[in-house]
């Protein structure tokens, strides 16, 4: 796909997560719609992945550490043809493997997540793995802004750091709002840059809400030598819907019926302009 095709993508994907919201009356609009561009462009351009390839020993691996946005996560993985999306019709139903975090009993998922501070340091043990033994996979995370306040990241930071993890990447979803407000009001994140290459890390910037330079910032990634790299992804929270973006009550919120047909149509009218 091309860059036009992808963005595309990413809004036929927004309505299909608002779609599974509405109808199950649950989920993490505000985040999915915020991360989906960086899913779409791990899981269609960047990550050696594939239904196929769910047993291959040197597939990337991807962990999403902000499990709570699964939402977003259940889309790919059924438009990429892990599962058909017949399943997601079960999504956080009783008996459902389809729950609101993410399950590794469900195709495509490498690790449950979501207590949030951990898939980091998940995320260095794989990559650590895949540099002791010589194998050629990647590992990706992505984490939320607000998960930054949890002292485990920065344990993981440091691991990978001293580690020279270059087959990782890490991004942060930095919407800048999480479920209580602000992200600088609940706990400043002052200078990201300098606290990660205090760390020993590799810093990157990228419109989080644009295929073409997320894509751009993992390419740069790849070629880094003798560091992990992290992509701090500025983004929109709600990103696709007006009246959903950069207001924290929608962190996690069910759109009423008015809401949900203004929603359809807004994404609608963006994924076609988009082509």
């Amino acid at each position: 796909m091309n860059t036009k095709e992808l963005t595309a993508k990413s809004f036929e994907l927004r309505r299909v997560v608002l779609d599974m919201i509405y109808r199950t009356k649950t989920g993490h609009i505000g985040g999915d719609f915020s991360v989906m561009d960086i899913l779409v462009t791990l899981y269609y351009r960047q990550m050696h992945v594939g239904p196929e390839l769910v047993s291959d020993p040197n597939r990337d691996r991807f962990i999403l550490s902000k499990g709570h946005s699964v939402e977003a996560l259940y889309a790919v993985l059924s438009d990429r043809g892990f599962f058909p999306e017949t399943d997601l019709l079960t999504y956080s139903q009783f008996g459902s493997k389809y729950i609101g975090h993410p399950n590794n009993k469900v195709s495509g998922i490498e690790m449950n997540s979501g207590s949030l501070g951990h898939g980091l340091s998940l995320s260095v043990g794989m990559a650590l793995a895949a540099k002791m033994d010589g194998a050629p996979y990647r590992v990706y995370t992505v984490m939320g802004d607000g998960e930054l306040a949890e002292g485990s990241v920065w344990e993981g930071a440091m691991a990978a750091g001293h580690y020279h993890l270059e087959n990782l990447t890490a991004f942060v979803d930095r919407n800048r709002l999480q479920i209580s407000g602000g992200t600088e009001q609940v706990m400043a994140q002052d200078n990201l840059d300098a606290r990660w290459s205090a760390f020993g890390w590799n810093v990157l910037h990228a419109a989080g809400n644009d295929v073409a330079a997320l894509d751009a910032a993992v390419e740069q990634a790849k070629a880094c030598k003798g560091k992990p790299t992290v992509i701090l992804a500025d983004t929109i929270k709600g990103y696709g819907v007006s009246f959903i973006e950069n207001q924290a009550g929608w962190h996690h919120r069910v759109p009423t019926e008015e809401e949900y047909q203004k929603a359809a149509a807004e994404l609608g009218e963006r994924m076609v302009n988009a082509q």
